[in-house]
């Protein structure tokens, strides 16, 4: 008897709260309070959005989400903690998840609570079920389909090409990635598509 199809629950698809992103909105200034509203959207529609409120200003920081699932009022806190950067420039922000009481920096909402990954069950990244032929091909070719997105972040507003004088590693990941695109014979990509 054949095993029964799972789907599990992607991290990809679940609505997402990531330190980067509070920092790039101007959440984790030192000593401010700063409140909001987030919002997802996929393909133009709005999938979910929650008011939040950053506390860096507390002896123990802590971002205040308040929000509504399935009709019910939720309203907790999720303690920041920070540690100084390497490379002496300002603070590392991480989430202290609720529940697992681990560090991270991505919080997921998956059964109406943002927590840190491994408090989940039976959850997984979308290429975690992605069949063997399709990653292969995700190998061979998938640097020529992701050149346009390569390209984007190349080209964004506050992208550090150096830094010291040398070329960064995400500069150079972006450059090998686009001269491996370029660098696949059309032919491969004809017979790869047609297999």
């Amino acid at each position: 008897m054949p095993k029964p199809h799972t789907f599990p629950t992607l991290y990809n698809e679940a609505l997402q709260i990531s330190i980067t992103k509070l920092k790039e909105w101007d959440y984790l200034s030192p000593e401010q309070i700063k409140s909001g509203t987030l919002t997802w959207s996929r393909n133009g529609n709005e999938t979910g959005s929650i008011s939040i409120k950053v506390n860096t200003h507390s002896e123990q920081p802590y971002i205040e989400l308040d929000y509504k699932y399935r009709d019910e009022l939720r309203n907790y806190k999720v303690s920041l903690v920070s540690m100084p950067s390497n490379l002496g420039k300002g603070l590392i922000w991480y989430f202290l998840c609720p529940q697992t009481k681990k560090r991270c920096r991505k919080l997921y909402s998956i059964g109406g609570y943002f927590l840190h990954r491994e408090a989940f069950n039976g959850c997984m990244y979308e290429t975690q079920t992605q069949s063997k032929k399709y990653r292969q091909l995700d190998k061979t070719l998938g640097a020529y389909f992701k050149t346009d997105d390569l390209y984007s972040q190349l080209y964004q507003k506050h992208f550090k090409k150096t830094y010291a004088g040398k070329p960064t590693k995400k500069y150079l990941r972006i450059m090998e990635q686009i001269h491996k695109a370029e660098s696949i014979p059309y032919q491969e990509i004809e017979r790869e598509m047609l297999s």
